[in-house]
Formats: C-alpha cells, sequence, structure tokens
C-alpha cells in the first residue's frame, strides 16, 4: 500500500495555461492519458494572485471531500453486492 502511495505522489501532473474570458480561474480535468489535467486562466491573474494561499490549501479539504464522496459510492455499491 506504502509504494502505491508513494507512485501516486510522484506522478507527473499536467498543467495548461490558457487565456479565456468565458473560462472559471481554474478547472481539474482529465488530459489525454486519463490523468489529471490542471488549466490555469490567464485572464484572472489578479484574483488568483490575490487567493494563492486559499486556493493551494483546499487541496486538504479536496482530498477529504473526494474520500467522503467515494467512500459513501462504494460502501453502497458492495451493499448492492452483497444482496445479489
Amino acid at each position: 500500500m506504502k509504494q502505491e502511495e508513494d507512485s501516486v505522489m510522484t506522478q507527473t501532473i499536467e498543467f495548461a495555461l490558457i487565456d479565456d474570458e468565458e473560462m472559471p480561474p481554474i478547472v481539474i480535468t482529465m488530459g489525454q492519458d486519463d490523468m489529471p489535467k490542471v488549466v490555469i486562466n490567464r485572464n484572472h491573474t489578479i484574483w488568483l494572485g490575490l487567493h494563492r494561499n486559499t486556493i493551494t490549501s483546499c487541496c486538504v479539504s479536496l482530498h477529504e471531500k473526494m474520500n467522503e464522496l467515494l467512500s459513501a459510492y462504494l460502501s453502497e455499491q458492495r451493499m448492492f453486492e452483497r444482496m445479489e
């Protein structure tokens, strides 16, 4: 399990910079290799600059919320499996 966590931590995340009035400041999407891709919109540079510390601290909260969501989903799926 530790080795799996280490390999996840060392994976390279693709970043892209865009200039688009209609897109939000930051988007996390799927890249061509099905890995996470972070798109940063330079059109929001001032806002990004003002909130840079808050944005980066969101990672821990995002991780907790994703774990909560996915654990609930997996528990539900397991319950369905056991009912079959």
